[in-house]
């Protein structure tokens, strides 16, 4: 059996298109792992079931960077998908990008609402006769926080609650919660466990420890299902770079792409554990579909177990831009003080996903940059200079 190359399984290269729009442009992979290996992964089993009986899931934040490759990942595999996103962070155009990777049927089986989690009237309405909820909306990022608590708490603290009572009274399945490693605070040493925490280091921090809190007191008083997965760092396509609060991913390549000052917070030796999205979107369908009744009610670390400091990123970076743009060959990184909030050292256990959930991380962090950058060269960069127009024989300027 072959790939289809709208399926999830297909690995996506980006080009720009005519219009000037960026569009996958699939590669075939000659069969599954299952195939390659002899044994199906977890992920493939539970990507089949999924398949065989089309469900509806709610994804909210789903114009966002993890929320619409949910949206993609759930089309190909046939389900029914609402959306759910104020735009806030979102971005149309990433909705625009998921329509362009799928089929025109499959593309009908997504609705969106325009609406915001802070109305409990709206998660109702979107709640109604779902089958799971992927709740992704939130505003992350410790500066961000710092500098609007009361936007923090209204969105990752009520937004959240007002999603649990939706979800909950529409009687879910199951509420799949996107969490952060920002919960283990300023808990000394590297390596993150789920039950050990420290002290919260931004308000951002402690409203996803308060969302872990709410989903536990919904499981004892209501007997309300929920999984919540502590995302390490995720990256990868349609992620933002710009804005003041852009992760450092999408900044850094921009930056090089556009010939802009780099900047690393610190002396480039605080180390995270960075993890790809399509990770993130195992972990989140896993979790939904998780049958063992000592997997539902935890919260989950979804990363790599592996740590890479940010000296080693820039270097990595750059070396996987300089064949496509030469000028970020010379690129040196400019240090400034370290930013409020932030923590040294964070690689994460995955053992417990691994044990519960089936986890596997398919993707390190050099093949996950590769398929990133691809897909950041093809939308940043120049589609040509003007010395290429005038050289093109296609190009006829008016009144030539």
């Amino acid at each position: 059996m072959t790939v289809r190359p709208d399926h999830p399984g297909a690995h996506t290269r980006y080009t720009v298109n005519s219009d000037n729009t960026v569009g996958p442009a699939p590669v075939f992979i000659p069969g599954r792992a299952s195939e390659r290996t002899g044994m199906a992964t977890t992920y493939e089993a539970v990507q089949e079931r999924i398949t065989i009986r089309p469900r509806t899931w709610l994804v909210t934040g789903v114009a966002g960077f993890i929320g619409s490759h949910l949206l993609e990942a759930l089309l190909k595999l046939d389900q029914r998908v609402v959306g759910l996103d104020n735009f806030s962070l979102g971005k149309p155009g990433n909705l625009v990008q998921v329509k362009g990777a799928v089929t025109e049927g499959r593309w009908e089986n997504f609705r969106f609402i325009k609406g915001d989690i802070r109305s409990l009237d709206t998660c109702r309405q979107a709640c109604r006769s779902m089958d799971f909820v992927l709740h992704q909306a939130a505003l992350g990022s410790a500066p961000r926080s710092i500098s609007d608590p009361i936007a923090a708490h209204d969105n990752n603290v009520t937004g959240f609650l007002n999603m649990l009572v939706a979800a909950h009274g529409a009687g879910v399945s199951r509420f799949v919660y996107a969490g952060s490693s920002a919960t283990y605070g300023d808990r000394p040493g590297l390596l993150r466990v789920e039950p050990e925490i420290g002290r919260p280091l931004s308000p951002s921090a402690l409203t996803t420890y308060v969302s872990e809190l709410y989903a536990e007191i919904f499981a004892r008083c209501y007997g309300f299902g929920s999984i919540g997965l502590r995302y390490f760092n995720v990256f990868g396509p349609r992620q933002d770079p710009d804005g003041a609060h852009a992760a450092v991913i999408p900044r850094w390549v921009a930056s090089m792409i556009r010939e802009e000052p780099v900047f690393i917070n610190g002396d480039g030796e605080t180390a995270r554990d960075f993890c790809y999205v399509d990770n993130a979107v195992q972990a989140n369908l896993l979790a939904a579909m998780a049958d063992d009744a000592a997997a539902v009610n935890q919260v989950y670390n979804i990363a790599l177990n592996e740590k890479t400091t940010l000296n080693e990123l820039f270097d990595m970076i750059r070396s996987l831009l300089a064949p496509r743009f030469p000028h970020v060959r010379g690129v040196r990184p400019i240090h400034r003080a370290s930013r409020a909030g932030d923590v040294r050292l964070s690689q994460a256990a995955i053992d417990k996903a691994k044990h519960l959930l089936g986890y596997e991380p398919a993707w390190r962090v050099r093949p996950g940059l590769e398929r990133t950058i691809e897909w950041y060269a093809a939308t940043l960069a120049p589609l040509h200079t003007i010395d290429e127009l005038l050289l093109e024989p296609r190009v006829r300027f008016h009144g030539s």
